[in-house]
């Protein structure tokens, strides 16, 4: 079931990756920005619930199509408010004007990680890699923490 959020102003999308899918986050990305521009990126690591490191960069305008693109193939997919139903330990949120999806949404009908396509969660995989691979190459400017 999609969450009730107001989509962002103007074709502004917003991607979250946390580690891990519950509790205290260890780690961050953050992608904000628009379709056909480049966009920023922050990824941030924490000790405990404070901040240890933050690093922001500029996103290519292709890369955000591509990450676009990834992000929009999990339309659909299952979730579920509680449990990881993909086995990775990353919870990963997207917010554009179309859609608002969650792998921490709450989807009766999403059932556990083993009824669960292998497909299904290789796409998965590939979107949070994906993310990640952004921040390891685009987030590398010491950012204020």
């Amino acid at each position: 079931m999609p969450r009730a959020v107001a989509p962002p102003p103007s074709g502004e999308f917003t991607i979250r990756l946390q580690k891990p899918f519950n509790g205290q986050p260890t780690h961050t990305v953050d992608v904000i920005g628009e379709p056909n521009r480049p966009a920023s990126i922050r990824q941030a690591t924490y000790s405990g619930i404070n901040k240890a490191n933050e690093k922001a960069g500029d996103v290519p305008k292709d890369d955000v199509e591509e990450l676009m693109r990834l992000v929009n193939t999990l339309r659909g997919f299952p979730s579920h408010p509680s449990t990881d139903v993909y086995g990775a330990d990353v919870k990963v949120d997207f917010n554009t004007f179309e859609i608002q999806w969650s792998n921490q949404d709450d989807d009766p009908t999403a059932g556990t990680v083993s009824e669960i396509a292998g497909e299904q969660k290789d796409d998965f995989q590939r979107v949070a890699e994906s993310i990640e691979a952004l921040a390891r190459t685009f987030a590398k400017k010491d950012s204020a923490v």
